[in-house]
């Protein structure tokens, strides 16, 4: 799927989930309901994805850790 059509979908998701719960929530609440949302739209999330980082050449498993990835879309 084209990179614009994902981003899309990913907004109106969280429109939607915004609209449905406002604000004040904590963001684990958000996480769950935009991570329904964008699978109920198709597409295929991923979610509190480990991002090794490379220290000295050496792969650190746990660097860092995504939210989300959608539609196995990496930035960098």
């Amino acid at each position: 799927m084209e990179i614009n059509k994902i981003t899309e979908k990913i907004i109106g998701c969280a429109i939607e989930v915004h609209k449905h719960l406002g604000p004040g929530l904590l963001e684990s609440a958000y996480q769950e309901a935009m991570i329904y949302e964008l699978r109920q739209n198709g597409l295929f999330v991923e979610a509190e994805v480990p991002i090794p980082v490379i220290y000295k050449g050496i792969k650190l498993e746990h660097g860092y850790r995504a939210d989300m990835i959608v539609e196995n879309k990496r930035c960098g």
